[in-house]
């Protein structure tokens, strides 16, 4: 979409009321913390208004109890082993939080260990390791204590979240799947992906390599972004990345996730579902279903409170 046909888009574009789907949504992509704490917080950073909310189960549930959201997956903020602990208390004893994907140090011979311990807890689901907190995964796929790791999550039948998306991180989780085919793996925020003109074609030649990979799914998240200063909520901008994503993964292989707060700025919860709302109206009702709640329980395992 050109500069002024995504202006007018954005212009005409109505602001989302919320809504409530016929079943109940599983979001699969939230974050807590409270900068409060006497120990701080390594995210947000300090100048970023999110930081200035807390946030906890009870502030989730008062913006997504009315959009038809009853549960979520909370993803770790941060590398310090003990938050993995502070989330799982918080959420403890919440029907709102149905698993926690946490941080532990994946590269370290002492993976076996906070592996035992967190996994005791039903709430922890797994773990997120990409290119973020100073680490990126390609630097240690092909280490054979990393591998040693990820079969012992594997072997636990908890999952790996991927993040940052990027050309390369795409095919270090392919080489990674490679070497541990029993490991599920979840990208995390695919639709942001930011694809340069001349690598269009690679990016769509890996993506076909993730087709025939059941064991991998990808989140259609963080879908609203800003243009050019400005932020459309009309579909029609966002849906030829959805369809490559969509039409790469299968209906069964497709979350549901908010990236809430985060997304605040973008838009209200409301407008956040609404949008691949949109999108997914048009696939019927079945695939609207998988991708909106039962999808997020073959992926994650997770169990009603």
């Amino acid at each position: 979409m050109n500069r002024r046909k995504f202006l007018l888009s954005t212009a005409s574009a109505v602001t989302a009321s919320a809504f409530s789907l016929p079943y109940h949504v599983i979001d699969t992509h939230i974050h807590l913390f409270d900068p409060n704490r006497p120990s701080g917080i390594p995210w947000p950073p300090a100048d970023d208004p999110i930081r200035s909310r807390p946030t906890y189960p009870q502030r989730f549930q008062n913006v997504a109890r009315s959009n038809g959201v009853a549960g979520a997956i909370v993803v770790e903020c941060s590398p310090r082993i003990e938050d993995n602990q502070w989330v799982l208390e918080v959420s403890k004893g919440n029907p709102n939080i149905v698993g926690v994907v946490g941080f532990l140090d994946a590269f370290e011979p002492g993976f076996a260990t906070q592996l035992e311990r967190f996994s005791s807890n039903p709430l922890f689901r797994g773990i997120r390791f990409g290119t973020l907190w100073g680490h990126n995964l390609g630097d240690h796929v092909n280490s054979s204590q990393f591998i040693s790791n990820m079969k012992l999550l594997a072997d636990a039948n908890l999952s790996l979240d991927t993040a940052n998306p990027n050309l390369d991180l795409l095919d270090d989780v392919l080489r990674l799947s490679d070497q541990v085919p029993s490991l599920r793996i979840i990208i995390d925020h695919l639709p942001k992906i930011n694809i340069p003109e001349a690598s269009q074609g690679r990016f769509e030649e890996t993506l076909q390599e993730f087709t025939a990979r059941k064991q991998i799914y990808v989140k259609v998240s963080a879908v609203l972004q800003r243009i050019e200063g400005q932020v459309s909520h009309d579909i029609e901008t966002y849906r030829p990345r959805v369809d490559e994503i969509v039409g790469a993964f299968g209906e069964d292989r497709i979350l549901f996730g908010s990236d809430w707060p985060n997304s605040e700025p973008l838009g209200s919860y409301g407008e956040v579902i609404n949008i691949v709302r949109k999108y997914f109206s048009g696939k019927g009702q079945s695939v609207e279903q998988k991708y909106f709640r039962y999808n997020s329980i073959t992926a994650y395992g997770w169990m009603k409170p």
